[in-house]
């Protein structure tokens, strides 16, 4: 459970997902651009994850749909099926794997709960190892560093952390 005051969490909820207007709504048109009309039936909006939410589950039949957002595509998953680490986590959602858990909440799709988790731990060995090796941090890892989402960030700080902490204290005892 997250807290109420949680960034990542609130920075999560703002990330926009692709919902389908279920019926026509009087005077939204400024949601599509328009600053003045309706909804109609079926047309595609952007709402942050948060909005899309509740108005898909608010009332019945639902207002609208919630489409997977273009961060967890079927190519999004398909590239990380093939190569996780060759994926620009960061451009696609800086908060990927929260937004990840949040629609699991919402879809229950076991083959996304795999892809997600096998990405997660190749890309985990990757980090720990850029972060245990301060030259290829900085050499041909750099691309690779800039593309980690803010979970990847703080495991590749706490990585580098204990690491350096534990240097210095091998060097401790050898005085």
């Amino acid at each position: 459970m997250t807290s109420y005051y949680d960034v990542d969490a609130i920075l999560t909820d703002a990330q926009k997902v692709p919902c389908t207007f279920e019926l026509s709504v009087p005077a939204l048109g400024f949601l599509e651009g328009n600053m003045s009309g309706d909804v109609k039936q079926g047309s595609k909006v952007e709402l942050p994850l948060w909005l899309g939410e509740m108005l898909a589950i608010s009332q019945s039949p639902s207002l609208v749909s919630l489409d997977h957002p273009s961060a967890l595509s079927p190519r999004v998953l398909n590239a990380l099926k093939a190569d996780a680490r060759t994926v620009d986590l960061r451009a696609l959602a800086p908060h990927f794997y929260n937004l990840g858990a949040r629609v699991l909440e919402l879809f229950e799709e076991e083959e996304m709960i795999e892809v997600l988790s096998d990405a997660f731990k190749s890309r985990a060995a990757v980090i720990a190892d850029q972060a245990h090796n301060p030259r290829g941090a900085l050499g041909e890892g750099a691309d690779f560093l800039r593309g980690l989402d803010e979970n990847e960030r703080q495991l590749f700080r706490a990585s580098h952390d204990s690491a350096k902490a534990v240097r210095t204290w091998m060097n401790d005892l050898k005085k």
